[in-house]
């Protein structure tokens, strides 16, 4: 009876510890990417939901504007509020794709490619669900303009939308769209990662890979195996997902002015006046070029680091078919 319980104990306090460094490895990982393209994920919402003083712009001729009207710290603006909300994201991500792929294998088997895009899925819509209101003040501390300001930090942001915008609902404007892109995005992501991890490792182990004494596998991919298998993951979820993503920032931004009003009465009302007002390249996928340098090293270094801090932490990383 003792040894069962003394068992029990042990099974209880391994599970916390996965648990709690899971979480950790996930924030810092997701920190760590979204602080490496904040300067292109600002000039992103900037092109896609039309800002006056940027909509004739591109990519690059932005970010000198950005510079040239807000400095420097013009580029980082709103990243204050991207961390506050990146950290329990990435946590609860990370974290929770762990624990649906662990019980899904269970379910599904060990080596179901079906369990790996489904977890993907289900932790990217969980981590959605957590911490929206925060990606909804993000994104209206980033499209402001010097001189323009509506909003003064993150907390006064919250307060103003739920007071003059219909409370809690309209913290959570734009939520239909973020999770339907979501399924595809996150199931998309993990899922081509898992692979091109697994495949790596098992068909080009000295290339890319490196004997882990510490890991049940043997073998954990080297930074650049990473960092490519990320970025490659990254840039497939990105281009099937990119067109709810647009409408995503279109209905959070829509109460920001008066002709933008008409982009709050939903996901698909919103994808069929984008697509009907500026067609797919300038509308659907308008910004894509700049959400492919922003999506791909961000995602990388996400998985990148990720993967470096389960290693740190003592978590396995191995093999992973």
């Amino acid at each position: 009876m003792a040894l069962r319980e003394k068992s029990k104990a042990t099974d209880t306090s391994k599970s916390l510890n996965f648990l709690v460094k899971s979480f950790l490895a996930g924030g810092v990982a997701g920190m760590c990417s979204k602080t490496a393209v904040a300067p292109l994920d600002r000039i992103k919402i900037l092109l896609q939901a039309h800002n006056n003083y940027y909509k004739h712009l591109g990519v690059f001729s932005g970010l000198q504007g950005i510079v040239k009207n807000e400095h420097l710290i013009g580029l980082y603006k709103g990243n204050g509020a991207q961390m506050v909300r990146v950290f329990p994201y990435a946590a609860v991500q990370f974290l929770s794709f762990e624990i649906y792929k662990k019980s899904l294998h269970k379910s599904l088997g060990h080596a179901s490619h079906f369990s790996k895009f489904v977890a993907g899925s289900m932790a990217g819509v969980t981590a959605v669900l957590f911490t929206y209101p925060l990606d909804v003040v993000r994104a209206r501390l980033a499209f402001q303009i010097t001189g323009e300001h509506i909003y003064n930090g993150i907390f006064h942001t919250l307060v103003c939308i739920f007071k003059t915008e219909g409370g809690v609902r309209a913290l959570y404007q734009g939520l239909s769209p973020t999770v339907l892109a979501m399924i595809p995005y996150a199931g998309l992501s993990f899922y081509v990662f898992e692979r091109l991890k697994a495949f790596s490792l098992e068909y080009f182990p000295t290339t890319c890979g490196r004997p882990c004494s510490r890991n049940t596998g043997g073998l954990v991919l080297i930074v650049p195996a990473k960092l490519l298998c990320g970025g490659l993951a990254g840039a497939i979820a990105q281009s099937v997902s990119y067109p709810l993503d647009v409408a995503r920032r279109r209905m959070q931004l829509s109460m920001l002015r008066p002709e933008t009003y008409k982009f709050r009465k939903g996901c698909f009302s919103t994808l069929y006046l984008v697509f009907k007002e500026d067609g797919i390249a300038k509308g659907l996928y308008r910004g894509m070029s700049i959400n492919y340098l922003r999506a791909i090293p961000m995602v990388a270094v996400s998985f990148a680091t990720y993967e470096l801090m389960k290693q740190f932490l003592g978590l396995d990383t191995g093999l992973d078919t």
